[in-house]
């Protein structure tokens, strides 16, 4: 079973932009948050969420001064097109005060901190190692997110 590209990029913008879902329930649709809130962006070593673990915790980053970052749901933090989401501006951690450590892997959920439940997990595309004073980021538009 396959879902249409129309309804994937819907799905996301209900999820990432916190637009209406159409077509969905009644003749207004799957309507959004009244109150959007944001996705916590976290860093990764490793990725035991299909095993069981989808905790926002499970390995992930422990460099000094390491903390999630936030990404509002809206328009302002994400643009959905064509079933694939990307970030609107730079996302920017915490410089290292210790290192090395090696992030593979991301992870989105509503936890600034704890344990959290992952909503969307992956792979970097590439890893990222962290040393002292490096400042992981992502470019606006180098993290992107697909359904399919």
């Amino acid at each position: 079973m396959s879902a249409t590209n129309l309804f994937e990029t819907d799905i996301l913008d209900l999820l990432f932009t916190n637009a209406a879902l159409p077509n969905v329930g009644d003749s207004s649709g799957l309507q959004p948050s009244s109150t959007a809130g944001s996705f916590y962006l976290s860093l990764h070593t490793g990725d035991d969420v299909e095993e069981g673990d989808s905790t926002q915790t499970a390995h992930e980053a422990a460099y000094t001064n390491y903390a999630r970052q936030a990404v509002a749901r809206s328009t302002s933090g994400w643009t959905v097109a064509n079933g694939t989401v990307t970030n609107d501006a730079v996302v920017s951690f915490p410089e290292s005060g210790s290192g090395p450590e090696t992030e593979t892997d991301f992870g989105l959920g509503f936890a600034s901190s704890g344990a959290g439940v992952l909503q969307v997990y992956g792979a970097l595309g590439s890893d990222i190692v962290v040393n002292n004073n490096i400042t992981p980021e992502f470019a606006a538009s180098a993290f992107s997110i697909s359904i399919d």
